[in-house]
């Protein structure tokens, strides 16, 4: 049994999607990072980050429970035990380095760009710009990757799509507009295909039946961005 501690964010999405996909029986504990759970104590000796997703796979191998945190780490893990969703051996290089473009470009510039445009206390313009600017070159960067093809490693569908999705899916957040998409006709294409797919329908009701909590507050922010509230010395 896998348990997904989860938030309704892009990166426990992600894993909520691949769970989905490979039909691996899995639970869900929330995690309302809005009240602070992420910093409980209980969930510091899973994820020492504080960060969701994570998981804890109580079969690992040898029926040893497994802890991994970090989204990419646990789309990787889950694919091989799987054994689904890796795409061609022979391809590996180019999975892993999509992967990781994703891991440590769009997503993290895409969450910059929400923070400042839409969290941070007072507009910032040069940070504003800089985030946004950022995050439209990542999507016009896998935009010219899905010139001609339907996924982005070979022919198959793989965790790089998996991982692209949780991202791409808030790009009215990042981006702002009615149509944020407009302007990448390729990634709106494969968008809207693997939105479509019967385990990303699934993937979106994970966690539906908990109240988390909404309001942005004094408490949330504090919970949300814990280095911006440096503890008294």
């Amino acid at each position: 049994m896998i348990r997904l501690y989860f938030h309704p964010t892009p990166n426990p999405a992600k894993v909520a999607l691949l769970l989905e996909e490979t039909g691996l029986p899995y639970e869900v504990v929330a995690i309302d990072t809005r009240k602070g759970d992420q910093h409980s104590a209980a969930f510091r000796a899973i994820n020492p980050n504080g960060k969701v997703p994570a998981i804890v796979d109580t079969d690992g191998p040898g029926g040893q429970p497994v802890t991994v945190f970090d989204s990419t780490a646990i789309l990787l893990y889950l694919a091989e035990k799987s054994g689904r969703f890796l795409g061609a051996p022979e391809l590996r290089g180019e999975l892993l380095s999509w992967l990781l473009f994703i891991a440590s470009g769009l997503g993290p510039f895409s969450g910059q760009a929400v923070h400042f445009q839409r969290a941070a206390p007072e507009p910032v313009p040069y940070a504003i710009n800089r985030f946004r600017s950022e995050a439209q070159r990542h999507y016009r960067v896998l935009d010219e990757r899905l010139g001609g093809r339907d996924y982005f490693v070979g022919d198959d569908y793989t965790i790089v799509d998996i991982s692209a999705w949780g991202w791409i899916d808030r790009a009215p957040f990042v981006l702002g507009g009615d149509d944020p998409l407009a302007p990448y006709p390729n990634l709106r294409r494969w968008f809207a295909a693997i939105d479509a797919r019967p385990a990303a329908g699934r993937a979106r009701r994970v966690g539906a039946d908990h109240p988390f909590k909404q309001d942005v507050d004094d408490e949330a922010r504090r919970a949300l961005f814990p280095s911006n509230y440096p503890a008294a010395v």
